[in-house]
């Protein structure tokens, strides 16, 4: 009898752990399809707790034998775990199982990758691994010993002792069993020192494949500055003597910070000129500062219990964002993170998705990995450092370290924090991890006697499970210009904390022009009826970066919007883009993304809000006709942009040469409409680094004259799985949406076509749910050709399988037709027989 039925698992029902762990020693014997784990785990009981049944977690083991205190025991087993009498005082319990790595396709607990055994325990993988109470409130020291074949053995903390096929290694510091990791292979080590501002000598090791460790130079830098950062910001340094990152093929995730040993998906370490774009160094970068940051912000201090994720992701998220910031710049990394935030959480904010930034409940935790609870939670730590001031953000940071280190904390200890070291009464502000959707800010404006007037709305509209909404704070920081583009007001904070508030500029002989939600200070969506006049002077003038972005994204957003009802694109827009492109004191990065037009996704969603049906094919083609119009309006400085940003001299992955290279391309596919790929097919012919490269290719794909670039692009890259991940992904993303669904099924009939490989599968799918006209089309064969995969992976990958559903998540917006299809497509995902529960969920989530 199955009695792994799904149950919903809920915070109100939190109870702790009633007894502690005071020490953990593992012993891992490995062979391929029988590894032996062997544990020794000391108990004591928790004070005032209540004991209950003593219980175990553990699934997919092979229990050999356990005792306690040296005694046999008989357990009850079920599914989930292990159950038996123990002593009222402290214990040792200990045990022995087997395991069959090599079978273990989900990519948790202990798995083989080509060779190497690799573990993945977060959220719930230790389980998988030995029986334990696999919660993250239960903290302790672990001692590891490891016995193999593999050359290199590999574990948390530091290592204490070695030889022919053992290892032996201590994490001194207590962490939960997510956090273990045991990495064994045959691997070489890409090395440096690092000495701490405690003056501790630290050993530094990227381990990888064999042929892979000339690539890894950026990383080990990224790792190096991520250390000086936080000790220079946040005060913290590193706590031991070693720091390992293993680079894996087979990952779900993009990495994992196990305490001193991250694992990461090899996409998100190796790089070079020649395989890696400026995007790929710039996500490299991130990703390492965001593991790294984990030290602290995850490991030193961890979240109670999974509820509160977004304690240890977003205060992280936010950290990483600061540190990307100081490194690429401050304005153009703001746009970045509000376009991901728009794209992903906003759409998640949107739909049957939707839910709190700290869930109330769950069934599958491996689901609540969101953009929600990551980027989300990070713009609610940026509120929070508005409304108490840098100064304050500071004090509590450093009471927050002092006072919860080696704890497992709740997002109620965080708040607190904030409250004492500043005197701020944070209650209201807490509804921000409780209520679910995206608020509507709606300003109007009134001059009267020489007094400006603002007056701001806010509502939040229904979710599930949330139909009513109460007001939330909401900082609004606003700037007010005059008439010469010169700051008449410079940017406050306004503080708004009811539905509806007005606040007054005294003391203005003109009519200012405001500028408000400057550098995005909240997440939502702000109304506010501008003219096109309105929209082009900000454009031109604005001193805020991300508002002078953001008035050019509402003009072309209009433009665009206008274009699907037959209007010519307005003659502002063009002027307006044409002075940011020629302005050579600007970014070139900024200049990259002014120019860059509204997704498709965006500009049906932007439909759908204003009651309208989107119809994916028709802005496909108005997105196209408007692009085309631009690129004939300002084909001569597009040219002179095209020439002057060229990066001569050997590649540099500086964020000022990639800032050229991404406003060169961004020239390119204005210019591509207008010479039929001729320009991309020369830079294909001539490129030398990877960025330039795929940028062309795309822009051959998208004409429908690469062919034989994409021959050529494969001939030369073959031999590389992460240069063919792109091959792959370029080719269902890029081709015209009318190609996507036959280019995808020929790519998995392709022999490098490794579906249970996460990052090709992910390649050919993500690219194709990324063609939104494509996935989209109205044949419907884009959504029968992913249902038919998900339901083929689902048994070897559960995770990957669900989280790819999100493809669907806006069916309703759409036309009957398309709607009828999509459900009909999750219809049939949710009646497979032996569905995960990972899947299940997410597909009775997008129906419901």
């Amino acid at each position: 009898m199955r009695t792994d039925l799904p149950q919903t698992i809920r915070l109100a029902d939190y109870t702790p752990f009633a007894w502690q762990v005071e020490s953990v020693s593992l012993t891992f014997r490995l062979a391929p399809t029988a590894t032996r784990v062997l544990s020794e785990i000391r108990f004591s009981p928790r004070e005032g707790a209540q004991p209950g049944a003593f219980f175990l977690h553990g699934e997919g083991l092979r229990l050999i034998a356990c005792a306690i205190d040296g005694a046999a025991v008989e357990p009850t087993l079920t599914d989930q775990g292990l159950t038996c009498p123990v002593p009222t005082g402290p214990f040792t319990f200990t045990s022995e199982v087997e395991i069959n790595p090599e079978a273990n396709t989900s990519l948790n607990g202990l798995y083989m990758s080509n060779g190497m055994y690799c573990s993945q325990c977060e959220a719930e993988g230790f389980r998988r691994i030995t029986y334990y109470p696999d919660r993250p409130d239960v903290l302790a020291p672990f001692e590891v010993r490891i016995e193999g074949e593999a050359p290199v053995l590999l574990s948390n903390g530091n290592p204490t002792g070695s030889g022919k096929g053992w290892a032996t290694w201590v994490d001194p510091w207590p962490k939960p069993s997510y956090l273990f990791a045991l990495v064994a292979g045959d691997l070489v080590a890409h090395s440096d020192r690092f000495t701490t501002s405690e003056g501790r000598d630290v050993a530094l090791n990227i381990w990888v494949r064999p042929g892979d460790e000339g690539k890894c130079a950026y990383a080990m830098d990224a790792l190096k500055r991520s250390m000086t950062w936080d000790e220079e910001v946040y005060g913290r340094a590193y706590d031991l003597d070693v720091f390992n990152i293993v680079a894996v093929d087979d990952f779900n995730m993009g990495a994992m910070e196990n305490k001193g040993l991250n694992i990461f998906n090899s996409k998100y370490v190796l790089a070079s000129p020649e395989t890696a774009t400026d995007r790929d160094f710039e996500l490299i970068e991130g990703i390492i500062a965001h593991e790294y940051f984990h030290n602290w912000t995850g490991n030193r201090i961890t979240c109670r219990d999974w509820f509160q994720l977004c304690l240890k992701e977003g205060l992280t998220v936010y950290r990483d964002q600061q540190f990307s910031g100081d490194m690429r710049g401050h304005a153009v990394n703001r746009i970045d993170n509000v376009l991901a935030l728009r794209a992903r959480q906003f759409r998640e904010d949107a739909g049957p998705l939707a839910h709190p930034v700290r869930p109330e409940s769950y069934i599958e935790i491996n689901n609540f990995y969101t953009a929600t609870v990551y980027e989300k939670g990070a713009e609610l730590i940026g509120m929070l450092r508005a409304l108490v001031g840098d100064e304050g953000y500071a004090k509590a940071l450093d009471l927050y370290f002092t006072r919860h280190d080696g704890e497992a904390a709740t997002i109620e200890d965080w708040l607190k924090v904030f409250e004492d070291a500043t005197g701020e009464d944070l209650t209201q502000f807490a509804r921000w991890y409780s209520q679910a959707g995206t608020p509507t800010v709606t300003a109007s404006t009134q001059f009267d006697e020489g007094v400006f007037s603002l007056t701001l709305k806010q509502h939040t509209a229904p979710t599930p499970g949330q139909p009513d909404k109460e007001p939330q704070v909401i900082p609004v920081a606003v700037g007010l210009l005059d008439s010469n583009g010169n700051e008449a007001v410079p940017t406050q904070v306004l503080n708004l904390n009811k539905t509806e508030q007005t606040f007054d500029f005294k003391g203005f002989i003109n009519e200012p022009t405001p500028s408000i939600l400057r550098g995005f200070s909240a997440p939502v969506v702000l109304e506010i009826e501008q003219s096109t006049e309105t929209r082009a002077f900000l454009l031109a003038n604005d001193t805020d970066p991300f508002n002078r972005w953001e008035a050019g994204r509402q003009l072309t957003r209009q433009t665009l919007i206008e274009a699907l009802d037959g209007a010519p694109p307005r003659p502002e827009l063009a002027a307006g883009l044409g002075r940011v492109l020629s302005d050579e004191s600007l970014d070139p990065a900024f200049r990259a993304l002014v120019l860059s037009l509204p997704g498709i996704d965006d500009i049906a969603q932007s439909l759908y809000d204003a009651g309208r049906t989107p119809d994916p094919t028709a802005i496909y083609i108005a997105r196209k006709g408007v692009a085309q119009s631009l690129a004939a309006a300002l084909e001569q400085p597009l040219g002179q942009a095209y020439e002057a940003m060229q990066t001569p001299g050997p590649y540099q992955p500086t964020a000022q040469d990639a800032g050229k290279r991404a406003l060169r391309g961004a020239a390119l596919g204005f210019l591509s409409h207008l010479d039929a790929g001729a320009r991309a097919a020369e830079l294909f012919a001539a490129s030398a680094n990877m960025t330039e490269t795929t940028t062309a290719l795309a822009q051959l794909i998208a004409q429908g004259t690469g062919a034989a670039q994409i021959s050529a692009f494969a001939a030369d890259w073959s031999h590389d799985r992460l240069v063919m991940d792109k091959w792959f992904a370029l080719q269902t993303s890029a081709c015209p949406p009318e190609q996507a669904a036959e280019t995808a099924r020929n790519l998995t009939e392709h022999p490098d076509f490794d579906w249970k490989n996460p990052n090709r599968f992910r390649s050919v799918f993500g690219g194709l749910m990324a063609n939104t006209a494509g996935f989209h089309d109205a044949t419907g064969d884009a959504y029968t050709l992913l249902a038919d995969w998900l339901i083929k992976l689902d048994p070897v990958n559960p995770q990957t399988t669900a989280r790819m559903t999100t493809a669907f998540e806006t069916w309703r917006r759409y036309d009957a037709d398309r709607q009828g299809m999509m459900k009909e497509a999750l219809e049939r995902i949710k009646a497979t027989k032996g569905l995960s529960r990972d899947t299940s969920e997410m597909v009775n989530r997008l129906l419901a």
